[in-house]
């Protein structure tokens, strides 16, 4: 089986016929529309789509909070969920460069090391997904300006931000704004946000500010919590901005498949 490396250049040599959608646990208690409207756009270009009912979390929280054995048990019991040479979309930079990045280090020497390292290498962030299939959304949206944040890891460990801009800018009716704090963390962090509130508060105020600088009248993210963290910011202190939203979401919507 081939690796399916974090290189925004990647292409698949033929579209996949059936892929695994891996939802998160941010998706699937919070912000379940988000999961939905990417499985629907993949579902969109012929692709069948197949979500392990057992799946949760990929151990990421315990594994970043330095809680190694705790990340191991909740991982472990992803990996018989894939068992097809499928692809497996995840519709979030962070979780995917937890699978790809960390769970060969988490499952290096156990008797999982295996099925870790086949799933890592099968692991594709959704909007690297759609670039590699030769996806080229067709904007039927009125004029809008949107401001895009990419998380930590999708920029730093996947490398999925150029993809995320590049689906973006082939939108017609589309204007994206760079922001001067577009890559900054927005203090979300997993845990940190709770271990550390005030930092992380800092952190979203001057996210937020600068999201504002941009009078965008779309706030576009690929990753949930980054989405959950700022969405609850601009609730409390910028009722009058626009709410973030999934590039899936976004997506759907500009390309007329959702009302």
């Amino acid at each position: 089986m081939n690796t399916i490396l974090p290189d925004p250049a990647f292409r698949f040599a033929e579209k996949p016929a059936d892929v695994y959608f891996f939802g998160t646990c941010l998706i699937d208690i919070f912000m379940p529309e988000a999961g939905m409207d990417a499985m629907t756009l993949l579902e969109q270009q012929g692709i069948r789509v197949h979500f392990p009912m057992a799946q949760s979390c990929c151990g990421q929280p315990a594994f970043s909070s330095g809680h190694p054995r705790e990340s191991f048990d909740v991982a472990s019991a992803q990996l018989d969920l894939f068992p097809n040479p499928w692809p497996i979309v995840i519709p979030s930079g962070s979780c995917g460069g937890m699978i790809k990045h960390q769970w060969p280090v988490l499952f290096k020497g156990s008797k999982y090391e295996q099925a870790a390292t086949d799933i890592a290498n099968r692991i594709i962030e959704f909007t690297h997904f759609l670039t590699a299939i030769g996806y080229r959304p067709q904007d039927t949206g009125a004029p809008v300006r949107v401001a895009v944040h990419t998380s930590c890891a999708a920029r730093r460990e996947m490398n999925v931000h150029h993809t995320g801009w590049a689906l973006i800018d082939q939108l017609a009716n589309v204007e994206r704004v760079v922001h001067d704090h577009e890559s900054e963390c927005c203090g979300f962090g997993g845990t940190f946000s709770v271990k550390q509130p005030d930092i992380s508060g800092a952190m979203v105020a001057d996210k937020v500010a600068a999201l504002k600088a941009t009078e965008a009248t779309e706030i576009i993210s690929a990753d949930c919590g980054c989405i959950s963290n700022i969405g609850g910011n601009i609730a409390k202190n910028e009722p009058g901005m626009p709410m973030p939203k999934h590039i899936a979401t976004f997506l759907l919507e500009r390309t007329g498949g959702k009302a």
